[in-house]
C-alpha cells in the first residue's frame, strides 16, 4: 500500500500543505521548552534576508506556528492595520487582476510553492538548533 503522500503529485499544493504541517508538528513535538530559543539569534541561514536578522528564534517559532493554524484552519484573522494593508495592496496590485486568469493563477501558485518550502525549510532548521541548544545531535 502507498503513503498518502505517494499518491501525491511532486508538484501538489496539498503535498506542499502537508510537507509543512508535519514539520511544524515535529517543531512542536521535539521543542519542549521553547523559552530556551529567546534571545537566540536566527542568523546562520544562509537564506534569511536582512529583516530576518531581527527575530529571534523565539519569535520564528511563533510565527511558524501560527502560520501553521492558519493553513490548517483556513481562517484569517484581519486586524484593522493589515486590512488596510491589503485594501492598499489590491489597489496597487488591481491592473495585475485584468491580466490572463491562468498565468495570473501560475504566478500565485508558484510563488505558494515557494513560500511552502521556505517555511518548511526554516521550521526544519529551527528544530535542528533546538536540539543544538539543548545538547542533542541527530
Amino acid at each position: 500500500m502507498q503513503s498518502a503522500d505517494a499518491k501525491l503529485s511532486r508538484s501538489s499544493l496539498q503535498l506542499a500543505l502537508r510537507r509543512y504541517s508535519t514539520a511544524v508538528h515535529n517543531m512542536e513535538q521535539t521543542i519542549l521548552l521553547p523559552s530556551l530559543l529567546r534571545d537566540v539569534p536566527y542568523d546562520n541561514d544562509p537564506d534569511c534576508e536582512a529583516a530576518d536578522h531581527s527575530m529571534d528564534l523565539y519569535e520564528y517559532y511563533l510565527l511558524l506556528k501560527a502560520i501553521k493554524n492558519t493553513v490548517e484552519s483556513g481562517l484569517i484573522a484581519h486586524d484593522d492595520v493589515k486590512a488596510k494593508s491589503h485594501a492598499t495592496l489590491h489597489k496597487v496590485l488591481e491592473p495585475l487582476l485584468e491580466a490572463e486568469l491562468e498565468a495570473l493563477f501560475h504566478f500565485h501558485l508558484q510563488g505558494l510553492f515557494t513560500v511552502m518550502a521556505t517555511l518548511t525549510k526554516k521550521s526544519q532548521n529551527l528544530t535542528e538548533k533546538y536540539l543544538d541548544i539543548v545538547g542533542i545531535s541527530r
